[in-house]
């Protein structure tokens, strides 16, 4: 006999209802002109000409989440939420653009603005659902420059395929070369 139980209000399940709430609206450029607060989850998109990334079909390249100020410590957000999630997306399209070999006009990007109970749990989702190729294979995208005692951490391999950062310039070399990098998204990508 098969199991045709169903609870609609499953964590998980909940998970996946906010990942398709968020692909409902379009894509659009990013940042998002239009400053908006709270925060959430996002997801961004290229369209360019990077050969590797050339099999995205429209799938997300990266996504993550933004989360209100206090959260790590156990701290409610005042009243007001702050912008955090338009502020993120505004961090990424500035990594963006100190790239040598991508064009911030490649990019859009979707965002859903959530209670904060929902936002780890639908990055989760998402992140399962569509395995984007900087946050599974080419790490080092959303990281910021490394906070003291760590300036001599290796440099990431997103930095590495993506040279540009003038922060990651200092940074020893990654073990993986830009060349290798790129040949591990094609075999990922042309794997069946």
């Amino acid at each position: 006999m098969s199991d045709r139980s169903y609870n609609p209000l499953n964590v998980d399940e909940l998970g996946r209802n906010a990942a398709r709430k968020l692909m409902d609206y379009p894509a659009v450029a990013l940042p998002p002109e239009e400053r908006f607060a709270g925060g959430g989850v996002y997801s961004i998109y290229y369209h360019g000409g990077f050969l590797a990334y050339a099999k995205l079909k429209g799938a997300p390249i990266y996504v993550g989440k933004a989360d209100l100020p206090g959260k790590r410590q156990g701290r409610r957000a005042g009243k007001a939420p702050r912008p955090v999630l338009h502020s993120r997306l505004r961090e990424h399209a500035q990594t963006i653009r100190h790239a040598d070999n991508l064009s911030l006009s490649d990019f859009r990007c979707r965002w859903l603005v959530l209670d904060p109970v929902w936002i780890s749990l639908t990055e989760q989702v998402l992140i399962a659902e569509y395995q984007p190729v900087w946050n599974v294979l080419v790490d080092g995208f959303g990281i910021h420059q490394p906070g003291r005692g760590r300036h001599r951490q290796r440099r990431s391999q997103w930095d590495t395929l993506h040279p540009g950062r003038p922060w990651a310039a200092d940074l020893p070399d990654n073990d993986m070369s830009a060349a290798e990098i790129e040949q591990a998204i094609l075999n990922r990508r042309n794997a069946p």
